[in-house]
């Protein structure tokens, strides 16, 4: 782990873009110490009968027919990180898009036709009526270079630095603290390529450690959290477009400016955090709810051991930390995700009390079936509707 050399990559960064994806991806990997997948043969083995075990424990206990992903990745924390930068890149490609020149619009450019960048409030950074890169050419006069474009185009570079700064610190957090990940691969490239499940074998040790809880039975509980996913997607198969769907409708309102402008930090996923004011995030984030609340009910009531001093345990290190792991997690917006498991698991525990945990895998069905955000402090009238 170098912080400088972190630094100094973060400083170097360059391009058209507003952020470097390259330098912020090295810069998270300068500033994160990779951690070690020498697995022994147990613990190969054990990862693969964990799934296993899962998918077949799921099926029973959910009555859900589906599948896990061919290839189950164990990763160091760089192994995350190189996987993870292509999904924020693919978030924020509109929004670049839109800050290097809106569709329909041409796009400011410099003195080489670079695109010009804007700030973080969506406006050009580069003069308002001439080309950005601080050239311009008087008729009849020799190429000059004026002091306020010079001065524009210095903003622009800064602001990408900031921007890469800012990436490559939620690719570095999150890549410490991530234990295990079901990848449906929304807004991919390839979207007919097999999902991704992985596992950070760094840090489950850590937690594991950290927790006091034995190793093989960690690893156990989160391999079960995260098949619980492949489940929810395997169950829903038009759940990975409804997500995408509604991710381009909120992008596309913040490339149009309807923020409210209350701040706030950033998202996990790189976005501000008041975009999630916004009726597309509102759905998404009601969406996500179902899905983290579902998966936490769904694994409890699988889990083929003793768990309940391992919720408590995971429960409190979400919430807990030292002072700057707590402001890292305000800033990147990951109370909301803790907020979505806690209000998701309450509705579902509730649904599952009532009808039975195979009622409350109805919502899977179809769209319609999804709670809506006033339905998620109301079960009863989720239960009205559906009638599962």
């Amino acid at each position: 782990m170098d912080i400088l050399r972190s630094l100094r990559t973060v400083s170097e960064a360059s391009g058209p873009g507003v952020v470097d994806w390259e330098r912020a991806a090295a810069a998270a990997k300068a500033s994160t110490d990779p951690g070690s997948v020498a697995l022994t043969d147990a613990e190969r083995a054990g990862y693969a009968a964990d799934v296993r075990d899962a998918r077949s424990r799921l099926r029973e206990v959910a009555g859900i027919e589906f599948d896990v992903p061919d290839a189950i990745e164990v990763q160091n924390r760089h192994h995350w990180i190189d996987a993870s930068v292509d999904t924020f890149r693919n978030v924020m490609a509109p929004i670049e898009a839109a800050a290097t020149g809106r569709e329909g619009e041409p796009a400011a450019t410099g003195s080489e036709g670079e695109p010009a960048g804007r700030d973080e409030e969506g406006a050009t950074v580069g003069p308002g009526d001439g080309p950005v890169g601080g050239i311009v050419e008087p008729t009849g006069g020799p190429l000059v270079a004026s002091a306020g474009d010079l001065t524009r185009g210095f903003a622009r570079d800064l602001s990408r630095i900031a921007n890469t700064g800012s990436m490559a610190f939620t690719l570095g957090f999150l890549a410490r603290n991530v234990l295990g990940q079901y990848d449906p691969l929304l807004l991919a490239d390839e979207p007919d390529a097999d999902h991704g499940l992985y596992f950070v074998h760094p840090n489950i040790v850590a937690v594991a450690a950290s927790l006091d809880v034995e190793f093989p039975r960690f690893r156990r509980w989160i391999a079960f959290h995260e098949v619980t996913h492949a489940a929810e997607f395997g169950a829903a198969p038009w759940l990975p477009e409804y997500l995408e769907s509604w991710v381009e409708r909120g992008i596309e309102g913040l490339t149009e400016g309807e923020l409210t402008g209350d701040g706030g930090g950033l998202t996990a996923g790189g976005l501000p955090v008041d975009a999630l004011d916004t009726e597309p995030f509102a759905e998404l984030q009601a969406a996500m709810t179902a899905v983290e609340g579902y998966a936490e009910v769904l694994m409890d009531r699988a889990f083929d051991g003793e768990y309940a001093d391992l919720r408590r345990k995971l429960d409190e290190r979400r919430g807990g930390g030292g002072p700057v792991q707590r402001l890292a997690r305000r800033l990147l917006g990951l109370g909301l995700k803790r907020r979505q498991y806690e209000q998701g698991a309450a509705f579902f525990r509730e649904v599952a009390d009532a009808r039975g945990i195979e009622a409350a895998g109805a919502v899977w069905e179809r769209p319609e079936n999804l709670p809506t955000p006033a339905e998620l402090d109301d079960s009863a009238a989720w239960l009205v509707r559906v009638d599962p």
